[in-house]
């Protein structure tokens, strides 16, 4: 089976792409959700996370988000010590999920596929593009972030243009270009690349 990888920057549309490949009965994982799962779940990882920012990480057993995100967004070495945790755990879950599936190819949602180079474990990656204002202005509008927050955000990340040069495909997200036909032919694409294999 075919193992997809989608990215993109912060607000360039990668949920709105996956959800469309989801219509087409195509299996997608977002690494998001994955990562908050077993941020709650996973009794090792839990552990590891109270030792790491104190017991206010955790709220009546649920995932103090906010209280996370202050402690890491402003403090890179906070937000790689937890980064080191979690993605480890998230790319083995990953990985077990690519294996149960059964249909041609299956996706995997992610921001940071290139950052945590868990790339590695994907057969095509698609970028998801779109330009850097109207990202800003989606994700401000969608995460209730200021401007400041959102740049913030996507500093961590891999530049945009880096990133989609690294893809085997890219999909334009820029509300000009319709990304309907896009998925579609990219779907056919990939259905031909996973017969092949």
């Amino acid at each position: 089976m075919l193992r997809v990888g989608v990215t993109g920057g912060i607000g360039s549309g990668k949920s709105l792409v996956c959800e469309v490949f989801r219509v087409l009965g195509v299996p997608v994982s977002q690494a998001d959700e994955t990562a908050r799962w077993l941020m709650e779940h996973d009794a090792a990882l839990i552990t590891a996370i109270k030792e790491l920012f104190g017991p206010s990480a955790y709220s009546n057993n649920q995932l103090n988000r906010a209280f996370l995100a202050q402690q890491t967004f402003s403090q890179p070495e906070r937000l790689a010590q937890l980064n080191a945790l979690v993605h480890p755990a998230a790319i083995a879950l990953g990985q077990q999920w690519f294996e149960a599936q059964t249909t041609p190819y299956a996706i995997k949602e992610a921001a940071i596929f290139f950052e945590s180079n868990s790339h590695t474990t994907i057969d095509v990656m698609v970028g998801v593009w779109a330009p850097e204002q109207l990202r800003l202005s989606r994700a401000m509008k969608r995460s209730n972030l200021t401007e400041a927050e959102v740049r913030a955000r996507m500093a961590r990340q891999l530049p945009e243009a880096e990133k989609m040069k690294r893809c085997d495909f890219v999909i334009v997200n820029d509300d000009a270009t319709a990304v309907l036909p896009q998925v579609l032919k990219l779907h056919e694409q990939l259905l031909e690349i996973a017969k092949g294999r």
